[in-house]
């Protein structure tokens, strides 16, 4: 798939180079000690990228094709510059898996689809094999690090014939792994959810209220919108829709707006406020 430039970056680019002429700033190659920081960081940004495009901040759509599109081009190109390098392969190897299944993440009218709605049969079996060789490759060849830690949960929920049977305690492991060496919030909050499937909601709500009591994801849309999904299968419906009115309000994104008022009206509670346009 070509990268699309989005309008006005040309402009951009310009005014950067003339930037860095006008200051006289050296074209200097790293030394090899110095490389290992900048790899991480070039990772950690090109993550950042498709995140950006796989779940769009704003906007009407949910997934914007040109930001993915653009990450896993740098991804492949960085494969190609540093073939050893273990943690470049579980960065590509986890946007394969992610982009595999692209597709099947929004309806024909682009509404959000759950994993366990999405259609599997039509997820693109040759990226998640790719993704897999390069998973096996990096788990091999020594001590994981948090990009290939990654691709191995995409990948685990790739290969399952199904929702239900996912490897739910190898996922739980691979997570308690990942938060040891990268102890984020995030993770935190995503391994809350395999917590839930292997130990049930009432473990995973525990897990939750502590990431609240933590703070560091305060505003972050994603934690209201998990716990209320909690709340709702331990049937404390009006608690879920205080949740989901929560989650609903950070939530700019059209399509996850959307998302989200359904679940307030499957809780018997309608929201507040409609998303816009509807």
């Amino acid at each position: 798939m070509p990268v699309v430039r989005p309008p006005g970056e040309e402009p951009r680019i310009t005014r950067a180079k003339k930037k860095i002429a006008a200051a006289r700033i050296p074209y200097v190659v790293p030394p090899a000690d110095a490389l290992p920081a900048r790899v991480d960081a070039v990772l950690t940004v090109i993550h950042l990228l498709y995140a950006t495009g796989h779940a769009a901040p704003s906007g009407e759509d949910l997934v914007r094709a040109d930001l993915t599109a653009r990450a896993l081009d740098l991804a492949r190109m960085l494969r190609l510059l540093l073939p050893a390098d273990r943690e470049v392969a579980g960065l590509l190897a986890l946007l394969l898996v992610h982009e595999a299944r692209r597709s099947t993440r929004v309806d024909d009218q682009g509404r959000l689809l759950r994993l366990e709605d999405q259609d599997r049969s039509a997820w693109d079996r040759a990226l998640i094999a790719e993704a897999d060789r390069l998973i096996i490759g990096s788990l091999t060849a020594g001590p994981p690090g948090r990009f290939a830690l990654q691709a191995a949960i995409a990948a685990l929920h790739a290969q399952a014939p199904s929702y239900a049977e996912t490897d739910w305690s190898q996922i739980l492991t691979l997570y308690d792994e990942l938060l040891r060496i990268w102890p984020s919030p995030v993770v935190a909050l995503n391994r809350a959810v395999a917590l839930a499937e292997v130990s049930g909601p009432a473990e995973a709500l525990l897990a939750i209220e502590s990431l609240e009591t933590d703070g560091r994801l305060a505003g972050y849309r994603y934690l209201p919108s998990t716990k209320a999904d909690l709340l709702s299968r331990l049937g404390r419906e009006a608690e879920a829709a205080a949740a989901y009115r929560e989650a609903l309000a950070l939530t700019e994104n059209a399509a996850e707006q959307e998302f989200l008022v359904g679940r307030l009206d499957d809780a018997g509670s309608p929201p507040r406020h409609r998303p816009r346009g509807s």
